[in-house]
């Protein structure tokens, strides 16, 4: 086919991709976060690797922008030692709360690249946690629409 019938944004688009955002807050992680982020950077690092061999330009692309991310998460990655004093909710801390609907649900509050509430882990940044940072066990906080008192804290 000729030059002529190619647009020259078709012939370079598929490798204009949008950074992933890396987040201006601290990047406090526990033990196994930090664990988590070197092996996304491993993964990454072998992806980039296997595009740069078979000259996959799409994929160098997508593998680039997943290691530059992981890269940029190692090298700010701050460990937060385990908090020994378990009367306040700190970072990495399991905090039951009971919501005013009645239900009972537990977090721990992690970095923000371990976080998964469905799993039971908050990030630090989420409100949730903002709201419970300093608080003990008797604290009502905000959690949502409504309020949530904190019933444990491990």
């Amino acid at each position: 086919m000729s030059r002529a019938f190619v647009k020259d944004q078709d012939a370079d688009s598929s490798e204009e991709l949008p950074e992933r955002p890396v987040s201006a807050h601290p990047n406090d992680v526990t033990e196994a976060g930090l664990a988590r982020i070197e092996r996304a950077l491993a993964a990454a690092s072998e992806a980039y690797a296997r595009a740069q061999a078979a000259a996959d330009r799409p994929a160098l692309a997508a593998t680039g922008r997943d290691l530059r991310y992981w890269t940029a998460r190692r090298a700010t990655a701050r460990v937060v030692p385990n908090p020994v004093d378990p009367s306040e909710v700190r970072f990495g801390t399991s905090v039951t709360i009971l919501r005013d609907d009645g239900r009972e649900q537990t977090f721990r509050i992690v970095g923000e690249d371990e976080a998964d509430p469905a799993q039971g882990s908050i990030s630090h940044v989420s409100p949730l946690a903002r709201a419970m940072f300093g608080k003990r066990v008797g604290d009502v906080v905000a959690a949502g629409t409504g309020e949530a008192e904190i019933i444990r804290i491990r």
